[in-house]
């Protein structure tokens, strides 16, 4: 039974019935949600750097550090998504989003949304990890103030 399942995983004939069909679906829209809570929690974190930055009071400054601790886990739960959820979604992607787009000739559209969502998951990435950098200074800026 399992070497069936593995073989017909490999090679891609998985019979996607009506409720395994919604289930990648959802998992499909929920990947695609994970890379905009990404790319949403990086903007908000980085206008709220800036009004920090602007005020540059202790006060802004906690205001951030405090902000900053949530979005940190809303950006770590959603790269979690984005990297587990994308398993499945890659495993039935030439059999589910592929088919799809071809049926409609919408190729060019479905490679446009993937190269921006992946541009889009690594840039974040590095501006997340460029911001955290600016995080320590001002926690150690905060430390030595009290």
């Amino acid at each position: 039974m399992m070497d069936n399942f593995l073989h017909a995983m490999v090679t891609g004939r998985i019979p996607i019935t009506p409720g395994f069909g919604v289930a990648i679906m959802m998992n499909n829209y929920l990947h695609d949600m994970a890379t905009g809570l990404m790319v949403g929690s990086g903007f908000a974190l980085h206008a709220i750097l800036r009004i920090q930055a602007s005020v540059n009071s202790t006060e802004a400054t906690l205001f951030f550090l405090k902000t900053n601790r949530s979005m940190v886990k809303l950006f770590k739960f959603a790269l979690w998504w984005v990297l587990l959820g994308g398993v499945p979604r890659t495993i039935f992607y030439t059999s589910f989003e592929w088919a799809n787009a071809a049926e409609k000739l919408q190729i060019p559209a479905l490679a446009v949304k993937h190269v921006m969502m992946f541009t889009a998951v690594v840039w974040g990435g590095f501006a997340w990890r460029r911001m955290q950098k600016k995080v320590a200074l001002l926690e150690k800026r905060v430390k030595s103030e009290e």
